[in-house]
């Protein structure tokens, strides 16, 4: 399985970068058949999880930042994976949360996952905390774990 990753944006190599934002888009916007606006400016905030396979291709990603309306509240978001099956997804959720757990202030986690993946996040902690909603053409939930 491959390692998890974790830089702050400024510590991105210009091909890390590239392999995360055309994972994103291979699945948000090909995959999904989503038009949805993901660099949206948030991503030079954010601490990036990532893995790459042996060609430097991005097989897992996601981003934490803080919710900018709740003090030491975290946000994940931007969960993707592209080698599905091997587990990589939960092991880079688990590996998001021990790195909030680890960060000075952070009280809890937020997320919004489409309505098909509550179970997934459930099963690292987080509780539906609203109706359902739709986003970007999806259904979704917002999500939350106290830490």
């Amino acid at each position: 399985m491959s390692n998890i990753i974790s830089k702050d944006f400024a510590e991105l190599t210009p091909w890390e970068l590239h392999a995360i934002l055309k994972a994103r888009c291979d699945v948000f916007i090909v995959e999904q058949n989503c038009v949805c606006n993901d660099i949206d400016g948030t991503d030079p905030i954010c601490r990036h999880l990532f893995t790459l396979n042996d060609k430097g291709e991005c097989t897992s990603c996601l981003r934490i930042y803080p919710k900018p309306d709740e003090p030491n509240i975290f946000r994940i978001g931007r969960v993707v994976t592209t080698e599905r099956g091997k587990g990589l997804g939960r092991k880079l959720l688990h590996e998001a949360v021990v790195e909030a757990q680890a960060m000075e202030g952070v009280k809890g986690l937020y997320i919004e996952a489409q309505t098909y993946a509550i179970g997934f996040y459930e099963k690292e902690g987080f509780k539906v905390c609203s109706e359902e909603f739709i986003e970007d053409g999806f259904p979704h939930v917002q999500m939350r774990r106290q830490l």
